[in-house]
């Protein structure tokens, strides 16, 4: 599509460099406008989103590095600080880990924090999805001839074959997500109920769409993807914290 949206001279400006800043940037102001309703210390907040951050570049680099460590050998140095070999669910798990980190430092409520943070999180994955789609970085599925198909001739992974654009599909489908998450949140819940409908929705999301992506052999196990057996992990953990979580109290954890 449109990996490179303009150059100056030696600077280029990648549009997935954009709709990831655009991503943390609408992800934050999210949370922290949920942290402040939730009367999280405003002295401790702007630090959630960097910490998490942080967390979550770790989190998704390391989970790449275990679940391909064949390619990580060929070349260490450039998976480790290159752009590509960043995953989602090692993302969530560093970032959540980080700001969980924090919020005890801060004596904070640690099912509330993850109960902030939902909202955000999903859109801040569905705006990432449009820097995906943008830059044609291969995340797309397997050939098709629905109307809707598209060819990705100038993308930074290319194919002149029309393919199913599943970074679409996620964000078509994560609009909704992101709209019920943020009215569930103005219910008086137990602590850590929201976070569990987050596991619950992005799981199944990630798990349809996933059906829409080429996946080598090396990445498919009983059936499934990698990615499908983490949504599966998540949607049961998601309903756990459900049921566990499922008086209308404004109980602390």
């Amino acid at each position: 599509m449109i990996p490179v949206l303009f150059e100056i001279g030696p600077i280029k400006l990648y549009s997935f460099g954009l709709m990831v800043l655009l991503a943390f940037l609408g992800g934050s102001a999210m949370v922290l406008s949920e942290l402040k309703r939730r009367g999280i210390k405003p002295d401790h907040l702007e630090g959630y989103p960097l910490v998490a951050l942080f967390g979550g570049v770790v989190g998704a680099r390391l989970y790449w590095v275990l679940t391909s460590w064949d390619r990580f050998t060929e070349n260490p140095l450039g998976t480790l600080f290159g752009t590509s070999g960043l995953t989602w669910y090692g993302g969530l798990l560093g970032g959540v880990v980080a700001a969980l980190w924090l919020g005890h430092r801060h004596r904070q409520k640690l099912w509330s924090l993850c109960d902030s943070f939902s909202p955000g999180l999903a859109a801040a994955y569905g705006i990432g999805r449009i820097g995906c789609h943008l830059s044609g970085d291969g995340d797309y599925g397997p050939p098709s001839d629905l109307p809707w198909a598209m060819a990705f001739p100038k993308g930074m992974v290319p194919t002149d074959v029309p393919v199913h654009p599943t970074p679409v599909y996620e964000i078509l489908m994560m609009i909704p997500v992101v709209l019920l998450l943020w009215r569930l949140r103005l219910q008086d819940r137990t602590p850590g109920w929201l976070f569990g409908a987050y596991l619950v929705l992005v799981g199944i999301e990630r798990w349809i769409s996933e059906i829409f992506r080429v996946r080598g052999p090396d990445q498919i196990t009983l059936g499934m993807s990698t990615a499908q057996w983490f949504s599966v992990f998540a949607v049961l953990v998601g309903l756990w914290l459900l049921v566990d979580r499922r008086r209308s109290t404004g109980a602390a954890s």
